[in-house]
């Protein structure tokens, strides 16, 4: 019976939930925030595998091996590159899981001891300012026409190149984006002062449980 009782958090239905489950003191606001970013990161993930992939943008071009880039096929290339853009997203939660105040089990030498403050902290902060800074950046080359180099954009950027629907398609797929940095930076700042706060709670539970 036990065994039974135990059973939903061994495996991938407990992991989900230890991964996923706050620590007291996390303030509504930010829970709902940390979950929020992984969904705002995905939709440009589905584009890029969506037209290297399927040629949803319709350029007709051959996507594969003749073509590398980073010596791997394109459309390897893109499908990892989404699916590393969705992990890093991810480590958002960590702002407000126990894995982000506690090493889970699973990190020889470091499992089981607090999480410094600076090493989330000074990370998040840089992830945050990088992000904001690329996605502004770009959204302001979009919205001018121009690069920062004040040259017109090439002809096969996407804004140029797609139209109708699918340039729709783009556009709100990579829109949210531009959330993504400001609200790792106000979950930055939550984290470092509900660490550097004592507060009465209750023990942080096991990252790994």
């Amino acid at each position: 019976m036990n065994n039974a009782a135990e059973t939903p958090q061994t495996g991938w239905r407990g992991a989900w939930r230890a991964a996923h489950a706050s620590v007291t003191g996390v303030p509504r606001w930010a829970r709902a925030v940390a979950h929020v970013i992984p969904f705002l990161v995905m939709p440009s993930g589905i584009w890029r595998i969506a037209t290297v992939v399927f040629d949803v943008a319709g350029d007709g071009r051959q996507h594969s091996a003749a073509d590398p880039t980073a010596g791997l096929p394109d459309p390897v290339y893109v499908t990892f590159l989404s699916v590393f853009s969705e992990l890093l997203a991810f480590t958002a939660i960590g702002l407000v899981a126990a894995w982000g105040e506690v090493f889970p089990r699973w990190i020889p030498v470091l499992r089981g001891r607090r999480v410094p403050i600076p090493a989330a902290v000074i990370p998040a902060a840089a992830g945050a300012t990088a992000l904001t800074v690329l996605w502004t950046t770009l959204a302001v080359q979009i919205g001018s026409g121009v690069t920062l180099q004040g040259n017109p954009l090439p002809d096969d950027f996407p804004t140029i190149a797609l139209h109708g629907w699918r340039l729709g398609f783009f556009l709100a797929a990579y829109a949210p984006v531009l959330l993504w940095g400001p609200l790792l930076a106000l979950l930055t700042v939550a984290y470092w002062r509900r660490r550097r706060i004592p507060v009465l709670r209750t023990p942080v539970p096991d990252a790994t449980a």
